[in-house]
């Protein structure tokens, strides 16, 4: 029998996973990992709601449950990698680097190492392929949290377990109500988790402050307005600028002089591309394509997290990974992951930062 450890959350997803083990014979160990401090100005994330949530399934299945307190492994490795990226005028995707090194990292530290399997409720799946296992897509595309996992590694990814991965959402709702789950109706929760009911505007403005920048159309040199920040904004962002008769997106950051460049127009040109490098490309199992990344590959890819992979083109030299697409990408953000499936779109191979 295995030995499971399971990441419940207090959400629909982690609680059905731990009634599908139980249905399967398992007695699977819970965990909380509670990773905001409660009452902090900048890191406001209550965990009681969650906590009662998973203490009711627990108890529902005559399971323990351990809550487990990561939230200064979390500033340190998590927000402050966030607040670092933003400085830098890039965009930073903290959800990734908190599988990489919370969920997967100091978990697995300090509790995980314990047992056989780690399951969570994450809609991914594993495929073992020639005596390796390796990240597959889930079966629904709108759900699948494979970009949010490409940064982990192969020893990660052998030990993971994800029951729910075969299953559409609405699925999910419906066997936690047949059930009886007592987060069968709770909504999906948004944004990103160590904020809690904190602005993300208001968190940025908490470390790195205010200062008026001009905002700038990138064709014409003409300031359109002011901003408070170059921290504030990302490449491809079209709300929150201020401007009157758009649509208007930022396309461009000076960060040493703090200049936001702006281009008018849904089919204004500067705010697409073609083609990208990444830097640092991490393989999640292996790379696949030894002997041929040097003169390219066809793959697909995500450099945001949308149900759409989009076809491309990958090749290697020198260490660097470039990437062509096949059609023209909004908003190729610095910073951002780019991540790379193969081209069926059905095994998750791996990532690297967007750097332009």
């Amino acid at each position: 029998m295995k030995n499971i450890a399971t990441l419940i959350s207090g959400g629909v997803d982690s609680s059905l996973v731990v009634h599908q083990l139980c249905e399967q014979g398992f007695k699977p160990t819970l965990f909380y990992i509670k990773i905001g401090m409660e009452g902090a100005e900048y890191m406001d994330c209550s965990a009681e709601e969650d906590i009662e949530l998973c203490k009711a399934t627990a108890r529902k299945y005559g399971l323990e449950l351990e809550v487990i307190d990561l939230h200064r492994e979390y500033w340190d490795k998590v927000a402050a990698y966030a607040i670092d990226k933003i400085r830098l005028g890039q965009t930073p995707n903290p959800d990734v680097m908190c599988n990489k090194l919370i969920k997967f990292g100091c978990f697995e530290e300090q509790a995980g190492k314990h047992f056989d399997f780690t399951a969570t409720g994450h809609y991914a799946t594993t495929v073992s392929l020639d005596d390796k296992v390796w990240l597959g897509t889930a079966n629904d595309p709108v759900k699948d949290q494979t970009d949010f996992l490409a940064q982990i590694d192969h020893l990660q990814v052998s030990k993971l377990m994800f029951p729910i991965g075969h299953l559409q959402k609405q699925e999910v709702r419906e066997l936690a109500l047949k059930a009886g789950l007592p987060s069968a109706k709770r909504r999906d929760s948004q944004g990103i988790c160590f904020l809690g009911k904190i602005n993300y505007n208001d968190f940025v403005r908490r470390f790195l402050g205010e200062k008026s920048g001009d905002i700038v159309e990138f064709e014409t040199g003409k300031i359109l307005g002011k901003h408070y920040g170059y921290w504030f904004h990302t490449i491809g962002q079209r709300k929150g600028l201020g401007l009157s008769g758009g649509p208007w997106f930022v396309v461009k950051k000076d960060v040493s002089n703090n200049v936001i460049y702006v281009s008018k127009g849904y089919d204004a040109a500067l705010q697409y591309g073609l083609e990208f490098y990444m830097s640092d490309f991490h393989f999640i199992t292996a790379n696949p394509w030894v002997d041929e990344l040097s003169k390219g590959i066809d793959v697909t890819f995500k450099i945001r997290h949308t149900p759409e992979f989009t076809k491309g083109y990958l090749s290697s030299k020198n260490g660097r990974y470039f990437m062509q697409s096949t059609e023209k990408l909004q908003g190729i953000a610095p910073g951002q992951f780019g991540v790379v499936y193969d081209n069926n779109s059905k095994l998750c191979i791996g990532s690297g930062e967007i750097a332009l």
